[in-house]
């Protein structure tokens, strides 16, 4: 796992760059080298994600990466597939609840990106959905 969206490096006239991502057009940060860019494109990435999961606006795969990307962190990634999963089953948060047994409030924290939620947590949630998580390791 590791979702990579591609952005745009546009060098600035004061010698930074400005960060854009084509999947999100909210996105826009910047970074006095590429690498550092690079890096606070992946916190504007995962901000975005957020803001659109908690509005119910689309959270878009990524498109075809170019020269340049950036990563989204495993948690970030696994929280967005609950949301698609989720989506893509047709199912609420209160079903998922009621074939969970569990109490509302930690169904809600495993749709908040900014809550550390335990593997175990979003394993079953997934399992709950006929759905089961993968581990992959790849040389990057």
């Amino acid at each position: 796992m590791m979702l990579r969206y591609p952005i745009e490096l546009t060098p600035d006239d004061n010698g930074t760059y400005l960060v854009t991502c084509p999947d999100l057009p909210e996105v826009t940060t910047f970074g006095e080298d590429a690498a550092t860019a690079a890096a606070h494109a992946s916190d504007a990435i995962e901000e975005a994600l957020a803001a659109r999961a908690v509005t119910g606006r689309e959270l878009p795969e990524p498109s075809a990466p170019g020269p340049h990307w950036a990563a989204i962190g495993t948690r970030v990634e696994l929280k967005l597939l609950l949301h698609r999963r989720l989506r893509a089953a047709g199912l609420s948060r209160a079903e998922l609840q009621r074939r969970l047994g569990w109490q509302r409030e930690s169904v809600d924290r495993l749709f908040r990106f900014d809550h550390a939620s335990r593997l175990e947590q979003v394993d079953a949630a997934l399992r709950a959905m006929g759905e089961e998580i993968r581990v992959e390791v790849r040389a990057v």
